[in-house]
């Protein structure tokens, strides 16, 4: 029986117009790393009209007219930056938010230096955030302000809309944790028995270098190798250079965490689970979830490896409001906010919904909202705290 012959010449030849393809994707490659590229990130145009401390408010004017009548203020994690809500341009929850004719503020955290390590969840909550809100509230002369919280900051937002129900008009948690007690994802396993004391007795402030090693930590496979392999595989793709580039400039500009903040919020949400049951001090406060009574919209990630639909889901049904919504996208963490599928449905549903309950806002000129201070001394203040740039961290009594 005669031997098959090989085909040496058809495999030359492939190998030949594979060398070629790939001679001229290195070259295209080339061409792109070495060229000009917009990495830029937080790019929309803003304005900082309020400063305390490292702390700043980011105002977003509208381009149009204002559609919804109450401001909407955005607090984001102490973990990572409030950038990734304008990370690229065409995929910018931002500028979806300015295009739906919304008064969009949004706090900057800023980078914690070692004078910040003894701040606590009551400075953040009942300082930084109460100010800021308050500042909010005289500037459109207002009683009470829309409010969304994303991941950490959306649980400081419902800690705030627990504490100060009178000043939040309607409340929107995204990937936000609020029942720790899972055993879904390896960070609420890993948070259980982290010795917190140890780790900030000796740093002081919780260094983002080592938190953002231990999120990569999470998923090894998909965020220290598979991600790699996509940008070698895609690198003569100019637009997605620059998408990939934006990313990285944003995962790893990761701030440090209050020393004193990150342990209370181990010791008390991760490890005891009190925000839930209604059982968490803040401020010599008991945070009871039943007296948040304003509308609620509750937004969470199914593939979320990182704050899992369980940690979210019971939320609305603890707390003391008749109008709540739940909504789980077909998503992860961070595909809410940049995925381009999801950027379709997520702003503009947003939107639709503030509208619904934005109703007519009652004004009075005669008088400042209520802080427990005069009028008049509440004006002064605010318009103070507007032109200061370094001031101590200060709580409503």
């Amino acid at each position: 029986m005669a031997q098959p012959k090989i085909p040496v010449n058809l495999i030359m030849s492939k190998l030949a117009e594979d060398a070629e393809k790939a001679g001229t994707r290195a070259q295209k490659a080339t061409d792109v790393l070495l060229g000009e590229l917009d990495t830029q990130i937080s790019a929309t145009p803003h304005e900082i009209v309020y400063q305390e401390d490292r702390i700043k408010l980011k105002y977003y004017r509208p381009p149009g007219r204002v559609r919804i009548k109450t401001p909407l203020l955005l607090v984001y994690a102490l973990i990572n930056r409030e950038t990734m809500l304008d990370l690229q341009p065409a995929r910018s929850v931002v500028q979806n938010f300015m295009n739906e004719g919304i008064d969009f503020y949004m706090i900057d955290w800023g980078y914690p230096t070692r004078k910040d390590k003894f701040l606590t969840i009551d400075d953040h909550v009942n300082g930084y955030m109460d100010n800021v809100i308050d500042f909010i509230r005289a500037k459109h002369n207002l009683e009470k302000i829309n409010l969304m919280g994303i991941c950490m900051g959306g649980t400081f937002s419902v800690i705030y809309s627990a504490l100060h129900p009178e000043k939040v008009k309607n409340l929107v948690t995204t990937v936000t944790p609020t029942n720790f007690d899972t055993d879904q994802g390896l960070l609420h396993i890993w948070m259980k028995d982290l010795d917190v004391d140890r780790m900030i007795d000796a740093h002081g402030n919780m260094p983002g270098d080592l938190l953002n090693f231990g999120f990569l930590l999470l998923n090894p496979a998909q965020l220290m190798i598979n991600k790699y392999v996509g940008f070698l595989e895609n690198m003569d793709n100019h637009k997605f250079v620059e998408n990939f580039i934006r990313m990285e400039k944003w995962i790893f500009d990761s701030p440090d965490v209050p020393g004193e903040t990150f342990r209370q919020f181990t010791k008390d949400c991760y490890q005891k689970n009190l925000l839930i049951q209604s059982k968490l001090m803040v401020g010599g406060r008991r945070v009871e979830l039943k007296k948040i009574t304003m509308p609620l919209l509750n937004y969470y990630g199914k593939y979320d490896h990182l704050v899992p639909p369980e940690a979210c889901e019971l939320l609305t049904g603890k707390v003391g409001s008749k109008d709540t919504t739940d909504i789980c996208l077909d998503t992860g963490h961070i595909g809410i906010y940049v995925s381009s599928k999801c950027q379709k449905e997520f702003a503009p549903k947003i939107a639709r919904w503030l509208k619904e309950r934005d109703g007519e806002m009652k004004k009075d000129k005669r008088k400042k909202p209520s802080s427990g201070k005069p009028a008049g001394a509440k004006t002064k203040t605010a318009a103070a705290k507007a032109k200061t740039k370094t001031t101590s961290v200060k709580k409503k009594p």
